[in-house]
């Protein structure tokens, strides 16, 4: 009987803890993703980002480190441009720890209250532009919980944990 009475709190505590990253990717089908072999940073459109420079330089590094690690070199002139956009809002999750099972007239199950969580959620935009065409050639989407308790270890982290999961979709696998 208290396994049943706890299960409520442990799925809180597994729902908490599971604050994974949505990742997703868009791109151009007529694109030979093999022809890139060199990036740089688009400077003008990542000027434009408004987090701190902080946080930016830390997204540029993971960002610099994952198109190192898939064979990329940095050139001045290259093949595509790496552009970064973030957006954040803030997210209210509300659990009902009510655990009835079903209705009965004489019946209402233990109610252990509501839980409302507020987090921040941010969202990282990594685009791969066609230097030559100035086009749009691949993009990468990740969503998640951000880390806001002030541990700048836990932030680089959770970055380098964004980029990484966003840049596993490139190149695209085409089926």
């Amino acid at each position: 009987m208290k396994a049943i009475k706890l299960l409520p709190l442990m799925l809180l505590f597994l729902v908490a803890s599971c604050n994974s990253i949505r990742v997703t990717s868009d791109y151009d089908t007529s694109t030979d993703f093999s022809k890139y072999k060199t990036f740089a940073f688009y400077k003008k459109g990542i000027d434009k980002v408004d987090i701190s420079d902080l946080d930016k330089r830390r997204i540029l590094k993971a960002v610099e480190n994952e198109m190192l690690a898939k064979g990329f070199t940095k050139s001045e002139k290259p093949d595509v441009l790496v552009n970064i956009f973030t957006k954040s809002r803030q997210k209210v999750d509300i659990y009902n720890d009510n655990m009835y099972f079903g209705w009965h007239p004489w019946y209402y199950g233990p109610n252990y209250g509501m839980h409302i969580s507020k987090y921040t959620e941010g969202t990282l935009f990594i685009d791969l532009i066609d230097a030559k065409k100035k086009e749009l050639a691949w993009q990468g989407i990740g969503s998640g919980a951000l880390n806001t308790s002030g541990d700048v270890i836990k932030k680089e982290e959770k970055i380098k944990e964004f980029v990484a999961e966003i840049m596993a979709k490139y190149p695209p696998s085409v089926e």
